[in-house]
Order: structure tokens, then sequence, then C-alpha cells
């Protein structure tokens, strides 16, 4: 079984910065791909940035040049610093690993963004 705990997220004023973590636990010998999404009130879930094994990494258009994925292998822990903070950025971020086949989804962190 695999566990995913994310921490990090919070209330922040535009502009501002956080960083959130996601360690993973449980049966883990290799992850794959492991990445961050956000869910907007009243939208769907979509991809903000992912980053592979190797440290490959990919970006929504919208965070490309603010946000920061990275990932300590020997932690089987991922993760994003966001700065230049704006509204919009306002969702519940939740991480996800591509292990041996399957997505594990964590439980989810709120970042507010607003003054």
């Amino acid at each position: 079984q695999v566990q995913l705990v994310e921490s990090g997220g919070g209330l922040v004023q535009p502009g501002g910065s956080l960083r959130l973590s996601c360690a993973a636990s449980g049966r883990i010998f290799s992850i794959s791909t492991m990445g961050w999404y956000r869910q907007a009130p009243g939208k769907q879930r979509g991809l903000v940035a992912t980053i592979t094994s190797v440290g490959s990494t990919n970006y929504a258009d919208s965070v490309k040049g603010r946000f920061t994925i990275s990932r300590d292998n020997a932690k089987n822990t991922v993760y994003l610093q966001m700065n230049s903070l704006k509204p919009e950025d306002t969702g519940v971020y939740y991480c996800k690993i591509y292990l041996n086949g399957y997505d594990y989804w964590g439980q989810g962190t709120q970042v507010t963004v607003s003054s």
C-alpha cells in the first residue's frame, strides 16, 4: 500500500510564495513520474507540473517561470516551489505519483491567494 502526505498549503497574499511537499511511503521501490495538479472552485483538476525519475520537467503554461518542481528520490518526496502567486492560483493542490502501472493521489492541500 502507498500513502502520499502533502503539506505546505495555506493563505498567501498576491506576489507571495509557498512551497508544497509530498512524501510517499509504503511499498515503494522506484517511482516513475511525480507531479502536482490543482482544482480550482468549479473547475476540473488540471496539470500544474510533472517531473520524471531522471529530472525532466513539464509545466502548465500558466505557471511557467513562476513555479519549480523538484524531487528527492532518496526521500520519495516531490516539491513545488510557487513564487509570484496570483489569485488564479487558488485551489486544492494534489500530488500524484506513477508507480508500477498505477496512479496514486494525495489527499490535497488548499492554497488560497488573496489580499
